[in-house]
């Protein structure tokens, strides 16, 4: 019985370090993009700049909340 829940508490730790890795790919991603859009489009660099950080402050909670997950486990 306790192996189970030994086992079941380091699959749900695997999860939660996978969930904290696809948020810096996807913080990677909105990056590259927002910068590919200010080199086309100059004029909007500071609406685009400001879009940007909303949306890496998104997908940064993300990862808070599964390294708070990963901790309570």
């Amino acid at each position: 019985m306790a192996l189970d829940i030994d086992s079941a508490r380091l699959i749900a730790k695997g999860l939660c370090t996978v969930t904290m890795g696809g948020s810096g790919i996807g913080e990677g991603y909105l990056i590259g993009k927002a910068i590919e859009a200010m080199g086309r489009n100059p004029k909007l660099e500071g609406k685009i700049f400001t879009n940007m950080i909303i949306g890496v402050a998104l997908a940064e909670s993300t990862a808070i909340y599964a390294l708070v997950a990963f901790f309570i486990i």
